[in-house]
């Protein structure tokens, strides 16, 4: 019974949040903001995964289209563990001192995986002390899944 409740409560949210992206109260999201839609409901889903789902759904959606999306085979993967992220970095992290130069970590940001903007970086970097030229690369990980 409680499974019942928690699917129960976790679909009031979903409807919560959908509720919050439909900017023109007609029931349906703008295929736009499907990504940040998925994201305020605690998925993780990558720029490729959106993406597909767009084609998939070629323009706004409804709820009813959005649990679809929601409950698909595969779902999306939980987030990985702090410690797996930051072994990413010690690739970069030579001398293994928990610290990668802030010009190295723009780069790996903005050219490596999922892509991110200067600005969006910029933003990131915000959230750590920078120290020297310095990032404590397990401090932004920290951070980055805190929020």
């Amino acid at each position: 019974m409680a499974s019942n409740s928690v699917d129960s409560q976790a679909s009031t949210n979903y409807k919560e949040a959908f509720s919050l992206f439909d900017k023109r109260g007609n029931g349906r999201v703008s295929l736009e903001s499907l990504g940040d839609l998925l994201r305020a409901c605690g998925q993780n889903p990558t720029l490729a995964e959106i993406n597909t789902l767009e084609q998939n759904i070629g323009g706004d959606f409804d709820f009813e289209t959005f649990q679809k999306v929601l409950n698909r085979q595969g779902g999306f993967r939980d987030p990985l563990e702090p410690e797996q992220y930051c072994r990413g970095f010690q690739v970069f992290d030579k001398d293994m001192t928990g610290l990668i130069a802030v010009g190295q970590l723009k780069y790996i940001l903005t050219n490596l995986g999922e892509k991110m903007t200067n600005e969006e970086v910029d933003e990131l970097l915000k959230a750590v002390d920078v120290k020297d030229g310095m990032v404590n690369y397990t401090e932004l990980v920290r951070n980055i899944l805190a929020n």
